[in-house]
């Protein structure tokens, strides 16, 4: 467990980094946060392209993946909804309620609550020696869903914040283009998978997504085409080749990989695995919106001085007030992500089953990307701030999930996991 408590600790450094660092880099503040942000998300497609490296699909059983995405949609959703309720029937006047914007607002900041840190809970799990458990191979899946149900319900919140834009239907296309070449492709395209090349791909896979955004940008500064590396990575690494023998995540099982291989299932391999897992830790806390003293942004094309609804209607409030709704907020987003534990009975105990909802619970940058697209058109006050602090605390408690679902699963109850995607 000391990687678990070393992730932990670079979580929680990086988090008070992302606090304390950016009023000293006041000067290079835009840069900074570019490297930052740029580093982090090559982090995160080296760790996804060595998850799709290891992920299969049994065609066979695509019923499955149905139902899992519609367990993940489910896991995304309900968060966002009791987050959503929360903001408007609790902490906004009663006279409030009728708002279409308020309830508009709402929907976009409360979105902040779906998404699973897909990067994280691999990286953790791993760390935690839950890579060969049912539960892992099933929340590789779920988190995937999750992640992908996240960003294609963001085209329509966008929609109502800015209107129908062309940009939006184009995500949804690179979106579809790639889940065929997975489909079409898995593991059938030969590409060298040692650290050095994966660590490549995931440099020009963060380089071509920060350029499509760039360059739309230059062409519609209100909603620039904004494409997460965790889809391609991961696809990247499905139609990635495996040598002839290799078995995923054998060495997990005590099992030596073959003589002749010499790629992710190496020990120096893994070795460098944690090293960057580490990395992105860190930077996974330095990405974190600043929510000491922030102000929001205006909105490109925003009427200046007009504000958000959110911002103006909501009641000024003291910090223990807000600490109240942080936890409340927290309790609720966490609440949210537990449909899965009602589920699978064929397949797992109800204590992996549990687990397996808890290991939703993670969060990271996927999460702080929302808030910060919630910024960008205006929103702010006292309801911003509660989706931050409880980001920030779903984080600081990730290493605590992770102790209580490895306790869980080691409990005499774990079963050696199936072929991935069998179930």
């Amino acid at each position: 467990m000391k990687k678990v408590l070393l992730f932990s600790v670079l979580l929680v450094a990086g988090l008070v980094g992302s606090q304390a660092l950016p009023p000293l880099m006041e000067p290079i503040a835009d840069e900074y946060a570019f490297t930052v942000r740029v580093l982090a998300m090559t982090c995160l497609a080296f760790i996804m392209i060595r998850v799709g490296y290891e992920f299969d699909i049994d065609r066979s059983n695509l019923r499955q993946y149905g139902w899992d995405y519609v367990v993940a949609a489910t896991a995304a959703a309900f968060p966002w909804i009791f987050c959503c309720l929360y903001f408007v029937l609790v902490m906004l006047p009663r006279a409030t309620w009728g708002s279409v914007d308020v309830w508009r607002e709402s929907l976009l900041a409360s979105r902040f609550a779906a998404p699973t840190s897909a990067g994280v809970l691999f990286s953790m799990l791993a760390a935690a020696g839950l890579a060969t458990t049912w539960l892992f191979h099933k929340a590789r899946v779920l988190a995937i869903f999750d992640d992908l149900d996240t960003v294609l319900l963001m085209i329509p919140l966008t929609m109502l914040m800015v209107g129908a834009r062309w940009q939006l239907g184009m995500v949804v296309l690179i979106m579809a283009a790639q889940v065929w070449i997975a489909w079409k492709f898995l593991h059938r395209v030969r590409l060298p998978a040692s650290w050095p090349w994966v660590l490549g791909y995931a440099a020009a896979i963060t380089g071509a997504v920060e350029l499509v955004s760039y360059l739309s940008h230059t062409l519609d500064s209100d909603v620039p085409v904004h494409i997460e590396v965790l889809l391609p990575a991961f696809v990247l690494g499905t139609i990635m080749a495996r040598p002839a023998g290799l078995k995923p995540g054998a060495h997990g099982r005590g099992e030596a990989p073959p003589e002749h291989v010499t790629g992710p299932e190496s020990p120096m391999e893994r070795r460098i695995a944690t090293a960057i897992s580490a990395l992105f830790m860190a930077l996974v806390g330095l990405s974190m919106p600043a929510f000491i003293g922030a102000e929001p942004t205006e909105a490109a094309g925003a009427e200046p001085g007009a504000g958000s609804a959110l911002t103006r209607l909501t009641p000024e409030m003291g910090w223990g007030m807000i600490a109240v709704h942080v936890l409340a907020i927290t309790v609720l987003s966490n609440l949210g992500k537990m449909f899965p534990a009602l589920c699978y009975r064929k397949e797992a105990s109800r204590r992996e089953r549990l687990a397996l909802a808890i290991g939703m619970w993670p969060r990271g940058e996927v999460g702080a990307g929302v808030l910060v697209v919630s910024m960008s058109y205006g929103i702010g006050g006292p309801v911003v701030a509660v989706a931050m602090l409880s980001l920030a605390l779903n984080l600081t408690l990730t290493g605590a999930f992770i102790l209580i679902i490895r306790r869980m699963v080691t409990a005499g109850l774990a079963r050696v996991a199936p072929e991935p995607g069998a179930g």
